[in-house]
């Protein structure tokens, strides 16, 4: 099974204790216009270099979230401490959450594999189709290679297990199907594709951890997989289909709406208020805050952890916006 590893940890635990653009002439086989024509204009120059900067980054970030948060002591009693905690909500919301893992995958192919359809087969839109879906593949495959490649955590002090659980294999299937639906819609649908494809992936590696199937690293490094496979695909699709990537601002469609990313900021920065709440609480002297004197912790590591995968899944939500509206050509 694809994910035959993602609830080993809970296991062992137990053991151990676009609208419209395409028109009639794209039909008859006539050659695309010049970028001048029919009130459109180029795309922005160096968004190629953007794209590759972006993936560096999610391959950079990859590596530090596997070094600080498997290899380090303190990163590996952050996680632990977090997954350990999620325990003490294990009761109804574990429930919920197992349920919910267990039709995440066919919920995820099924939501991509709609989407993508009507709009190959309403947009003729297949190369972004093939493009988008090939990209998908090779992100779930890159994550079974790299978790199955990777050794067991090194002891460095830290009660945990050994098993290397790095990166997760159902949060990179939910955020890989959001990102194939993300690739091939309009750019007038891509702010609205791109809160709700974050928000499913965030539910995805929240649950994971609320199982304790993952550690809060776990799902940040399958995040960061996947923008790093991900967005070369967009780059690509942005490439192949110039014709209908016409970007006309937020206020072109309700779908475009700046509230979308809005949404996405407004969670990032709650979650990154409620993670410097929680770590101030247990951290020594509690960083000097009044009334926040250093404390036992019992979920204060959890609500970090969950923040850190909120932050990580709207971040990305919002860069991703970002940057392929600006690559988009414009209305004039």
């Amino acid at each position: 099974m694809i994910f035959r590893r993602d609830s080993d940890l809970r296991h062992a635990r137990q053991e151990a204790g676009g609208q419209g653009e395409t028109d009639w002439r794209r039909d008859s086989g006539r050659p695309a216009e010049s970028s001048g024509n029919n009130g459109r204009r180029p795309a922005a120059k160096g968004s190629g270099l953007l794209f590759a900067l972006a993936t560096l980054a999610c391959a950079a970030g990859f590596a530090a979230s596997y070094y600080f948060f498997v290899q380090t002591t303190t990163g590996q009693y952050i996680d632990e401490s977090a997954l350990v905690e999620a325990g003490e909500l294990h009761g109804p919301a574990g429930r919920a959450t197992t349920r919910f893992l267990d039709l995440l995958p066919g919920i995820s192919l099924a939501i991509a594999a709609v989407v993508v359809l009507f709009v190959t087969l309403a947009r003729r839109r297949w190369k972004a189709a093939g493009i988008a879906v090939a990209a998908c593949a090779v992100a779930n495959l890159a994550t079974q290679l790299l978790k199955d490649s990777f050794p067991d955590r090194p002891f460095t002090g830290v009660q945990t297990l050994g098993l290397n659980s790095l990166p997760s294999g159902h949060t990179t299937l939910a955020a890989s199907a959001a990102a194939a639906v993300f690739l091939v819609v309009s750019p007038r649908w891509r702010p609205l594709a791109g809160f709700l494809g974050g928000t499913f992936a965030v539910a995805a590696g929240v649950s994971t951890l609320v199982n304790q199937w993952h550690r809060p690293a776990d799902v940040v490094a399958a995040f960061l997989v996947t923008g790093a496979v991900m967005l070369p695909a967009g780059w690509l699709v942005m490439r192949t289909g110039n014709r209908w990537n016409v970007w006309g601002g937020h206020a072109e469609h309700w779908a475009s709406s700046r509230l979308w990313l809005s949404l996405s900021v407004l969670a990032g920065l709650a979650s990154a208020g409620l993670a410097v709440y929680s770590l101030a609480r247990i951290a020594p002297y509690g960083l000097g805050i009044p009334g926040l004197a250093q404390e036992e912790s019992t979920t204060d590591y959890f609500w970090a952890g969950v923040s850190l995968i909120v932050i990580t899944g709207y971040l990305g939500t919002v860069a991703a916006t970002w940057l392929f509206g600006h690559a988009a050509r414009r209305r004039r």
